[in-house]
């Protein structure tokens, strides 16, 4: 495997009873690269970050994030299942954003962003605490450390899940549709955290619809229909010249 690639998706399958899923998935993904996946609902996109975060399990070929094989280990020429225990070791790799925020609604929002360092990695809390107050500052709410998530708008607690999941210092981010959740007017606020997070070479993975975003900060777009990846490349390919008849269907819709 490539030392420089991230992410190395090969032939992913994913079955829920009768239904495939995902259909075989391969993709990579390069460190600091930011790749956005975009589709129709039910397309596969949100399974496929399920995966990588192992949330859920693949029921077929492999997933490696920094070299490590994710949801087993080699013993001789035998794959053995990890431990749950391994499993949330190896989990703390990447940080997952989510549709909807997630906050702990009794914690402030510099709580819910000191808690996973602090119960999980057993940091102390003092070192958490200026780290986190730092993290509320970059992503604009440094004024909200000591606001429960009910006193925050929705892109104000998109804002603070995006900082706690930042606080597990992640290899890579994944973000399942982070605004589509929102009000409207609330959304830019969310992708320019995002993309000021981009353009400091973070590695990202991100399924959304806000094809303007996915034109303007990655370095590949992908176009996932019925479980697989239709196209891929630059955003220039994908969303201006795209190949594919269902990609063009797709983007004419999203722009109509």
């Amino acid at each position: 495997m490539n030392a420089s690639q991230m992410v190395v998706a090969h032939e992913v399958h994913k079955y829920y009873g009768g239904f495939h899923a995902l259909k075989g998935v391969s993709l990579q993904v390069a460190a600091g690269e930011v790749t956005c996946i975009v589709g129709p609902s039910g397309s596969g996109k949100s399974t496929f970050l399920r995966c990588i975060n192992q949330l859920e399990k693949t029921d077929g070929g492999a997933i490696w994030l920094g070299g490590d094989l994710l949801g087993y280990r080699r013993k001789g020429d035998e794959l053995r299942e990890l431990s749950d225990a391994d499993i949330a070791r190896q989990r703390l790799a990447s940080g997952m954003v989510f549709q909807r925020f997630n906050l702990f609604g009794h914690m402030t929002a510099l709580q819910n962003i000191m808690e996973g360092p602090v119960v999980v990695q057993k940091r102390k809390r003092a070192e958490v605490r200026v780290e986190a107050e730092a993290l509320l500052e970059r992503v604009g709410l440094a004024g909200k450390a000591n606001a429960y998530p009910s006193e925050l708008s929705g892109g104000q607690q998109q804002r603070v899940a995006i900082a706690r999941a930042l606080a597990m210092k992640p290899k890579l981010m994944l973000f399942d549709e982070p605004t589509s959740a929102l009000d409207p007017e609330l959304v830019g606020e969310v992708l320019a955290v995002m993309k000021n997070l981009a353009q400091s070479g973070m590695t990202m993975i991100v399924v959304t619809h806000e094809l303007g975003f996915a034109r303007e900060v990655s370095n590949r777009v992908v176009f996932m229909d019925q479980g697989q990846i239709i196209e891929a490349g630059t955003p220039a390919e994908v969303l201006s010249t795209p190949q594919h008849p269902r990609t063009r269907e797709f983007i004419a819709a999203i722009l109509a």
